[in-house]
């Protein structure tokens, strides 16, 4: 399938919309656009709204969070309506905004608008959500910091809208609903394909740090009802038989002026990730030389977070002394082990199933945080084949999720390439850049794939 353009297009005058067909016209936002400032009158008002990803409005239930405010605090909030414009001004360079087919309530960040006969909604929907647009929104957008980067009511307002005849408009909503709908049902495909090989990749590491790669060896209990069965031959015994602990520092400590103080490099839990530490930022801390001595990491220490989220907590990875010489910080423990004990068997241990579960158990959790003690993490049951056999299965686990890695990265970057093709399509149909008065719906996944490449193309190419 291709798409033809238009036989003739004018220049928009707008430097980021660039040539537009040569029948269509172009109109201010606040011809199109009357803000409704409708407010709350009781509490019975529907779930609350919020827009992000590329579909657009999503419902959050707030009921509980809304029968916790005052009165004088939900006068702030305004009731949405099926068909209305729904816009986060702060979120606008990430398409903080769309059509609402729902009924519910937003946030004093949002306001709503009644949406002008001239423009069909689904239209208004891709066209205000289209990347292009997502580009122009950004050049009006003032702040300091990123994440709260706003557009002014007066830029909103003077923002120019595409309008091609209504008829039209209806012809283009309806390519887009059918061509991305094509486009999602791969994505989504995609997404479950990535979430089996995860599954995939959590089940190889988890099998063999407990049951090793001999599927006849004799097995025995480990008398660890979250760890079952394991080798005969293997030991099994908490952490501290095979590794001792070194707690980290603190920060806030106050020194004397007359103290001879050196700045040296510390990690923190955000460096800590799981299987590997990331060294993107790095902060330094002022200490005293013998604290400098007495917190020093090790190459091959393994490193564990003492708290955070969940998906933080315990998570391990060896120091392999990338920088020296570096601290950390008490949140993060440095496991030192013995001659028994692999620094990458710890690790890949870490990330079993079988440790997330010991480390949520003896956790203590708190809203959105849990920590766990050290006394806790060397009590944690650890299954110890020999050294040489803790090598085998560290370069059977490295191999199969190097390979399970990559399958991941390759879907992904296809994950990523239709996102891109999505994003395409949509602002080369709302803006004219190819027409689709003629198109035909299809199932073919084969058309559509044939035409994304176009479609990315087309925008280049024009303003």
């Amino acid at each position: 399938m291709s798409f033809p353009q238009y036989q003739t297009y004018r220049d928009s005058e707008s430097e980021w919309l660039g040539l537009i067909p040569s029948h269509w016209t172009i109109k201010r936002f606040r011809h199109i656009f009357a803000e409704s400032k409708e407010k709350i009158t009781d509490r019975a008002v529907g779930p609350m709204l919020s827009v992000s990803g590329y579909r657009g409005i999503e419902i959050k239930e707030y009921d509980d969070e809304n029968r916790r405010r005052t009165d004088e605090e939900l006068e702030n909030y305004r009731i949405v309506r099926p068909g209305q414009l729904v816009v986060n001004t702060m979120w606008m360079n990430y398409a903080g905004l769309g059509v609402s087919a729902l009924e519910g309530h937003v946030s004093p960040a949002y306001r709503c608008y009644w949406i002008s006969n001239e423009i069909e909604e689904n239209y208004a929907h891709h066209l205000m959500r289209s990347s292009i647009y997502v580009e122009g929104y950004k050049k009006f957008l003032t702040g300091i910091r990123p994440n709260s980067l706003q557009m002014g009511t007066d830029d909103l307002r003077a923002l120019p809208i595409l309008l091609p005849p209504r008829e039209e408009q209806k012809y283009i909503s309806r390519f887009l609903d059918h061509e991305t709908a094509k486009i999602d049902a791969l994505v989504e495909e995609q997404k479950r394909l990535i979430a089996l090989l995860k599954e995939k990749r959590q089940a190889v590491i988890s099998h063999a740090v407990t049951k090793g790669l001999d599927p006849k060896v004799p097995m025995k209990d480990s008398e660890v009802e979250w760890i079952g069965q394991v080798p005969a031959h293997w030991l099994i015994g908490p952490l501290r038989w095979y590794a001792a602990i070194q707690g980290g520092i603190a920060k806030g400590k106050e020194y004397s002026s007359r103290d001879n103080l050196v700045s040296l490099p510390y990690l923190r839990v955000a460096n800590v990730q799981n299987g590997y530490v990331d060294l993107a930022e790095v902060a330094e801390i002022s200490v005293l030389p013998e604290e400098a001595q007495r917190y020093a990491l090790r190459d091959g220490d393994v490193l564990m977070n003492e708290g955070g989220d969940n998906d933080k907590l315990g998570r391990g990875a060896v120091w392999r002394a990338q920088i020296e010489p570096c601290l950390h910080q008490n949140h993060v423990f440095a496991i030192r082990p013995n001659y028994h004990l692999s620094a990458d068997w710890l690790s890949w241990f870490t990330s079993s199933d079988q440790a997330r579960s010991y480390f949520y158990l003896y956790s203590k959790q708190s809203t959105n945080l849990a920590s766990i003690s050290s006394s806790n993490i060397m009590s944690c049951p650890l299954p110890l084949p020999p050294p040489p056999e803790q090598a085998e299965i560290i370069r059977y686990i490295e191999e199969s999720v190097n390979q399970l890695d990559a399958l991941m990265d390759e879907v992904q970057a296809t994950t990523n390439l239709l996102n891109e093709r999505r994003a395409a399509l949509i602002s080369a149909a709302v803006t004219g850049k190819i027409d689709v008065r003629n198109w035909q719906p299809s199932d073919s996944s084969a058309d559509i794939e044939q035409a994304l490449p176009m479609a990315a193309e087309e925008p280049a190419s024009y303003g």
